[in-house]
Parts: C-alpha cells; sequence; structure tokens
C-alpha cells in the first residue's frame, strides 16, 4: 500500500531541515506520497519537488494557512495547490505581514519573565525570517535551559494563558479557504483533536468549515492519540468530509511522529486522494 504524508514542514517555516533534506528523510522512511504544508509559505515546493523527482516520490504541493475563528487560532491545510496563483500568493503574503510584530511583544513579555535575547535568540532558528513563528521561540527556550523540550515549551509558555502568548488576528475562515479554491487546491481542517474545543465549538467549528466549502479534516496526525482517531474518523463520516493523515513533522526526534510513520487510516473513511 502506498505511505501518505501530507502534512510536514521545511525551513522555509518553522521546519529544521531543508526542503531537499526533508525530501530524502521522506524517501529514507518509505512514504510515497509526500506534502510539503509550510506555514504561509510556497517557496520551499521548487527544491521539495526536484528532490521529490530524484527519489520517485510524488511531491504534492501544499500549504499550512494561519486562520482565526472565533478569537481562536485554527490552521487550513491546502492541498494540491497552484503555488504561482495569485490569489494564493498575495493571500499568505498579507498573513505573513503581522508576524515580526507579534514576535517582538512575544519578546518583550518574555523579557518581563526576566528571558532576556529572546527576539534574536527565536530568529536565530528561523531559516525564513518572515516566517517567525512560536516553535522558533520554542527551540530557544529549549537552548536556554528554560524547558527540557520543545512539547514542554508549549505547556508553560507562548500559549493563551501563559507567558509569551500574544493574540494575533490571522486571516478568516473564508479567506483562507477562497485561496485555495482559487489556487484549485483542497482544503483540509489540520489536527483538529490540538484545539481543546469542547464538543459543541468542534462541531460548529465543523459547521462553519462545511458550509464555506472545507473538503477534509485531518483524522489520522502526529498530535492524535489513539483514542481519538475514531472520533474524528466519526466525524468526518457524519459531516461528509474525507479525511487527511500527516504527521505534521518538523524536526528529528522533536516530538510528535516521524514522516510517514502514521497509524493506519479507519477504513471508513473516504481519502483525501481519492481520485487523485
Amino acid at each position: 500500500m502506498p505511505v501518505y504524508d501530507l502534512h510536514c514542514h521545511s525551513t522555509a517555516s518553522d521546519g529544521v531541515l531543508s526542503p531537499r533534506e526533508l525530501v530524502q528523510r521522506a524517501a529514507a522512511q518509505g512514504v510515497n506520497f509526500l506534502a510539503l504544508t509550510d506555514h504561509d509559505e510556497l517557496r520551499g515546493l521548487a527544491e521539495a519537488r526536484a528532490t521529490a523527482e530524484e527519489h520517485g516520490i510524488e511531491l504534492v504541493a501544499g500549504v499550512e494557512v494561519s486562520i482565526t475563528w472565533r478569537k481562536s487560532t485554527v490552521h487550513i491545510v491546502g492541498l494540491r495547490v497552484d503555488p504561482v496563483d495569485e490569489s494564493l500568493v498575495l493571500g499568505l503574503q498579507r498573513n505573513r505581514l503581522g508576524r515580526a510584530m507579534r514576535a517582538e511583544l512575544m519578546a518583550e513579555d518574555l523579557a518581563r519573565l526576566g528571558i532576556v535575547g529572546a527576539l534574536e535568540g527565536a530568529y536565530a532558528f528561523a531559516g525564513n525570517k518572515e516566517l517567525i513563528g512560536r516553535t522558533h521561540f520554542a527551540r530557544f527556550l529549549v537552548e536556554r535551559g528554560v524547558v527540557k523540550d520543545v512539547k514542554t515549551v508549549f505547556k508553560k509558555y507562548l500559549v493563551k494563558g501563559k507567558p509569551g502568548y500574544v493574540h494575533h488576528e490571522w486571516a478568516s475562515l473564508a479567506d483562507a479557504l477562497s485561496w485555495i479554491r482559487a489556487a484549485g487546491g483542497q482544503s483540509v481542517l489540520a489536527h483538529p483533536g490540538r484545539y481543546h474545543f469542547g464538543r459543541e465549538r468542534m462541531r460548529d467549528l465543523l459547521k462553519d468549515f462545511k458550509e464555506l466549502g472545507g473538503d477534509a479534516i485531518e483524522v489520522v496526525t502526529g498530535s492524535h492519540t489513539a483514542d481519538q482517531v475514531p472520533v474524528y474518523a466519526d466525524l468526518a463520516l457524519e459531516f461528509d468530509f474525507q479525511a487527511s493523515v500527516g504527521s505534521d513533522f518538523h524536526a528529528p526526534g522533536e516530538g510528535g511522529r516521524e514522516l510517514g510513520r502514521l497509524m493506519p487510516l479507519p477504513l471508513r473513511c473516504r481519502p483525501v486522494w481519492e481520485g487523485w
């Protein structure tokens, strides 16, 4: 059976491997279909595609778009997008503009706790300076010895109600879906289990996603437990969504899943690659 991994990151956003290194690692793990889905960024796709051709991997052009839904940050993956589509390119460009300002405010908040140099430290981990994000701050905090690993960072810092968190207004759900649709892609709600929404709030998100033309949800992903997979499989069926799989790989040994090392998609699901 082909191995699909439809969610991962390179140095074009907040991964630690270049697009070339990422694809090489995916090939070594036996991945057949790989989607590079960097945050609000498409510039790694050309290098990834060239490397995929060398290794006999099908590279799926993707992106992960940050959105604000009811004051919460949610991520939408676009698969099989046209990376030169003007609507998508300009939309992502607008989404990137606020990152530098947010990073400064995050660093100021951490400095109030005595954690100085966070802005420079985070930028040192950012291969793409336009894509400065929470993961770069998390790596800085680990390097500084404030916490033991990145997973622990996101329990104590940088999340709502914790030091270093700064609210930011991203694109709307409607905007993100329109950009992906204009680029000929399929829209996927990324890692729904990560949002810690209650049952009714999650159902409201899925209803809005459906009404605006969303195509699929990630049922199997690096942050979903074995118990969560059947829950989101059932929701995909209930709302008539296709189902996607993705490791959300960022770095070797940083937590989450290795490329391609995913639980099987439940047989009752309609895979997002159906008809590719």
